[in-house]
């Protein structure tokens, strides 16, 4: 229902303009206070790097963050992570993530994103906290932020949105009529654009998400998606159309779908009633970092990879990397 009223094509949404309207002025009022110096704002002794989005809901931006991460690794940089750590519930903030940190405490990004990256995370509702907390554990080059580009209470050197490319803005109102948490004007003051999917509009980067290969959560065995029989896909997601839509692109023998919260909390049993032993599970690498310790042996999870026009992406990266002293990066 949410998903129809806010790409226009009911009505309801009408209703829900009063509170459009108080939401669109309580998040202007606020980002004009730190711009008049109202509010305070913390600047890093570090260039920080905010991946973002303007709307609720999945866009793309974990597989951007991994992207960057990986790719200013490889250019000798050390380069830090961090989050709110959405969807998850810590004893105490910052949380400096460790292989003991489950994604119940730091959250499924987080974890997922150290996981693959090997990069250090931190995670605090208030993210210089979570910087601060990074930056006394171990001497990082750059920081990545996994979302906040409406947490103004943190100074960024540069903003990259990530954009649906088939959803986009919807109607473009305001949350809860819409899925706007900034007017599409926000745009206008971004550093970079990317499109998620979809035909790019002029000045946008245009992302595609590759991966064709399952990996076994309890072994590791890696296996085309085609080659996997008798299959029920499971996501837990902004989006979980887009991951059905990919696992049949990529040739999946579908029996059923089944679309869950982003960010669900799942338990054995809620899994193993979705598939019996003669049929595979498949799943999105976000929802196997919470899976992993109850894994049975017909589970996959299907990790993907952001790829972009190699000159573009690499103007992303070398725009970025000036912002680096050249004395900071490490061989």
């Amino acid at each position: 229902m949410i998903e129809c009223i806010w790409s226009g094509r009911s009505w309801l949404y009408v209703i829900l303009l009063p509170l459009s309207a108080l939401y669109g002025l309580v998040s202007s009022l606020r980002r004009l206070s730190y711009k008049l110096g109202l509010r305070r704002s913390w600047k890093a002794p570090v260039p920080v790097v905010v991946v973002g989005n303007l709307t609720a809901g999945g866009n793309g931006k974990t597989p951007v963050v991994i992207w960057l991460v990986e790719q200013l690794q490889q250019k000798g940089y050390r380069v830090g992570v961090v989050s709110r750590g959405y969807g998850g519930k810590s004893e105490y903030y910052p949380l400096l993530l460790t292989d003991e940190v489950t994604t119940a405490q730091a959250g499924d990004e987080p974890v997922l994103i150290r996981r693959r990256t090997g990069a250090p995370v931190a995670v605090a509702p208030k993210r210089a906290e979570a910087i601060q907390s990074l930056l006394a554990y171990v001497p990082v080059d750059v920081i990545i932020t996994d979302d906040g580009l409406q947490h103004y209470a943190l100074q960024r050197d540069y903003e990259i949105v990530v954009i649906d490319g088939v959803r986009r803005f919807g109607n473009g109102c305001w949350l809860p009529a819409g899925p706007m948490r900034e007017l599409a004007g926000r745009l206008n003051s971004v550093n970079t654009i990317i499109v998620n999917g979809g035909i790019p509009e002029a000045g946008e980067l245009l992302m595609t998400l590759k991966g064709n290969l399952v990996i076994n959560l309890l072994t590791g065995e890696t296996r085309k998606v085609s080659d996997i029989p008798n299959s029920i896909a499971m996501a837990g997601i902004g989006h979980p159309p887009r991951f059905f839509a990919t696992l049949q692109q990529l040739g999946a023998n579908l029996q059923e779908t089944h679309a869950f919260a982003d960010h669900q909390a799942y338990e054995k049993s809620q899994l193993l009633a979705l598939a019996n032993s003669d049929q595979n599970l498949l799943m999105t690498e976000k929802d196997a970092v919470k899976c992993f310790q109850f894994a049975q042996p017909n589970w996959w999870y299907l990790p993907v990879y952001a790829e972009f026009p190699e000159e573009k992406g690499q103007k992303v990266l070398d725009d970025i990397c000036t912002l680096l002293p050249e004395l900071n990066i490490r061989q």
